[in-house]
């Protein structure tokens, strides 16, 4: 039982980690200081992890994790699009 709540725990807070930013990116439609390279590593990081998860069947893992890539993959995409816009 404290295993599993230490992975809740756990998943908690590193998906929760990814909000502000997000909610950042979202507001001032800037992303002028997130590294392309560090978020396109971790929004990959994450898609393993998501795929670990399924393959052992633990909620924890593939609850946070699929959270947490929505997060990334918005936060990566908006960066991608607003530098290409800045590019014109």
């Amino acid at each position: 039982m404290i295993i599993l709540v230490f992975g809740y725990i756990a998943a908690a807070c590193t998906t929760i980690s990814f909000v502000p930013q997000a909610i950042k990116v979202y507001r001032t439609k800037s992303t002028k200081d997130i590294s392309s390279a560090m978020f396109s590593l971790m929004t990959l990081g994450v898609a393993f992890w998501l795929i670990y998860g399924l393959m052992i069947n633990s909620f924890p893992i593939v609850a946070a994790n699929a959270v947490t890539l929505f997060l990334s993959l918005y936060i990566l995409l908006m960066k991608i699009r607003l530098d290409h816009l800045q590019l014109k």
